[in-house]
């Protein structure tokens, strides 16, 4: 038996153009289940009620927020963390997750050693990368 922690993010109806993006910048396979494929008639029929994507080093699950949620629930700051120590990978994540998006904390050298940034993507997600110095 295994056990895993799997972000799941909710977007206001417009999970499959954000899921498409994560795939275009991280890979993997993406899977969507719209409402009408589970016969709910009260949702738009082409809204997400469930999506995955997944892969070797990545796995995330969204959904369409229901009418009347897509502010969210609090205030609660997420980060979404990238660990790592392929800096060419990494970067060009970080740089995809840029476009159309804002750079919080440009990629630099820290006083801890590693590479470490922050960009808040198109679709309001906020990410962290840590880049581990080389041996």
């Amino acid at each position: 038996m295994t056990a895993r922690l799997v972000p799941y993010l909710n977007f206001p109806g417009n999970t499959r153009e954000a899921l498409t993006f994560y795939q275009s910048v991280f890979g993997g396979e993406l899977l969507f289940n719209t409402f009408a494929d589970f016969g709910v008639s009260e949702m738009p029929a082409d809204g997400i009620m469930h999506a995955e994507l997944t892969g070797d080093e990545l796995s995330l699950a969204a959904s369409d927020a229901m009418p009347g949620d897509e502010a969210g629930w609090g205030t609660t700051r997420i980060y979404l963390a990238v660990m790592g120590d392929e800096f060419g990978k990494l970067e060009g994540w970080f740089t995809a997750l840029a476009e159309g998006g804002e750079v919080a904390v440009p990629l630099e050298r820290q006083v801890w050693g590693d590479v470490y940034g922050q960009v808040r993507d198109r679709f309001g997600l906020e990410w962290m990368f840590n880049i581990s110095a080389p041996a």
